[in-house]
């Protein structure tokens, strides 16, 4: 009999939440689950989810145990797992992090440039405290991090908790995947074996191939030359694909074009073309209003209906699919089956011409004692310019909040791709320190 596991999902209070307890329960017979735990530092908003995740528990598996807490020790005494995807400040601090940039022609993002660079200021102290409850109730549990944003956090990880049992992951390749199997016709990522290389948001596939080893990237290629990632051509785009990402997916072409022997994450736009990202952004309504008017009202709307009708059946919440990478990490822990992975690792010589100390995103082998990474070489000198770079960034930021030091973070902002200029880089930073001094440490 396989053994049952306790897990905690850190940042029950999300939109993601549901979706990630069906999957779990979808995936009950490779991954057995006998208690499932939420843990929110905001039990009010936590309080709909939880009530909902309940209802589902008890009609798809009575036997697991469900509790919700805003209780640290509570949520994190007897755990295997810490599921955790906090966004700390929520919808409000993003949606500053993205229009104060745009103020300064500058990108507003979740994860890119100045806004990615405050949110992560404010997510170290958050997660930190995470490992910190994991380690005083529950010292041998793994934490499988996805909070954004996730470069700048799994920096501030290796430095500040660099024995911690943390694997710090991310499901954005993980669709860009299942996109470059339907251009070739394929039913699953799951059917492909990947090369790739770079930082997290931040990188390019070398090497795609069936189970046979036969070389996709011919095919693969000559589609994204033509539409990027966008997959209207073959009639596969989702019905639900919102605006924002389908130029996402189709300005992918455009970035494929600086080197078309390699395929890009499509975050790479908000760097080698901010410009024409400003262009086409409304400062009044950003992506984060677009997330409170669609992905907020309906999964809160969905959990209030399950709520209210006392049952899930017939609900319009879905499993989610990215979510399933999650699973397959806590089995190659669990199980120690090596399954090869995408993980944010110290570089230690696997990207061999970038800094040792970079948390790069590249393929791993995951087993009991965690990730693995697999030998990359040296990479060209277009990527390697691009990544220390960015790594740069990361780390200057990283150093800003453990120094307390505007001046590096001055630096930081100064050197990110995303800014024209240090001028524009002092006024916004300015701005953003006024707008997070409830969340960011006092920088002198």
């Amino acid at each position: 009999m396989a053994k049952q596991h306790s897990i905690v999902i850190a940042g029950g209070g999300s939109t993601y939440t549901p979706e990630i307890v069906l999957m779990l329960l979808d995936n009950l017979d490779k991954f057995p689950i006998r208690q499932l735990k939420l843990y929110d530092n905001d039990p009010e908003r936590q309080n709909t989810i939880a009530k909902a995740c309940e209802i589902i528990i008890k009609e798809q598996a009575p036997h697991i145990q469900f509790v919700a807490t805003a209780n640290p020790e509570e949520g994190f005494t007897d755990v295997d797992f810490v599921m955790a995807h906090i966004r700390v400040g929520k919808y409000e601090m993003r949606e500053k992090d993205e229009k104060i940039p745009l103020k300064y022609n500058v990108i507003g993002q979740e994860t890119c440039g100045p806004g990615g660079i405050a949110y992560g200021l404010r997510s170290i102290k958050g997660v930190v405290e995470l490992i910190d409850y994991m380690e005083m109730y529950s010292p041998n549990a793994w934490m499988l991090n996805y909070s954004n944003p996730a470069s700048i956090v799994a920096e501030a990880c290796r430095k500040l908790r660099p024995e911690s049992r943390v694997l710090n992951i991310c499901d954005h390749p993980i669709g860009l995947e299942d996109r470059m199997a339907k251009m070739v016709g394929l039913d699953s990522r799951k059917d492909l074996t990947i090369r790739y290389y770079g930082l997290n948001h931040f990188g390019w596939y070398t090497d795609v191939q069936d189970k046979d080893g036969n070389d996709l990237m011919p095919q693969i290629k000559s589609y994204m030359a033509e539409n990027g990632f966008n997959l209207n051509a073959i009639g596969k785009e989702t019905r639900n694909s919102d605006p924002s990402w389908l130029h996402t997916y189709d300005m992918a072409k455009f970035v494929y074009e600086l080197d078309p022997d390699t395929i890009p994450n499509t975050y790479l736009k908000y760097y080698l073309f901010p410009n024409k990202e400003v262009e086409i952004a409304d400062e009044n309504y950003t992506r984060a209003n677009e997330v409170i008017d669609g992905r907020e009202k309906r999964v809160f709307g969905e959990c209030r209906k399950i709520i209210e009708k006392g049952t899930a059946q017939g609900t319009a919440l879905e499993i989610g699919a990215h979510a399933t990478y999650i699973v397959d990490l806590a089995c190659a822990l669990s199980y120690n089956t090596h399954e090869r992975m995408l993980i944010m690792v110290e570089n230690n010589g696997a990207i061999s011409n970038v800094d040792a100390t970079s948390m790069v995103e590249v393929p791993c082998l995951v087993g009991s004692k965690g990730a693995e990474p697999l030998s990359i070489g040296p990479v060209p000198t277009f990527q390697k310019g691009l990544i220390e770079q960015q790594v740069a960034v990361e780390k200057l930021a990283v150093e800003a909040y453990t120094e307390g030091s505007k001046q590096k973070l001055y630096q930081a902002f100064a050197l990110s791709k995303t800014i024209p200029g240090a001028d524009i880089a002092k006024n916004l930073l300015d701005e953003l320190i006024e707008a997070n001094k409830d969340y960011w440490p006092t920088l002198h």
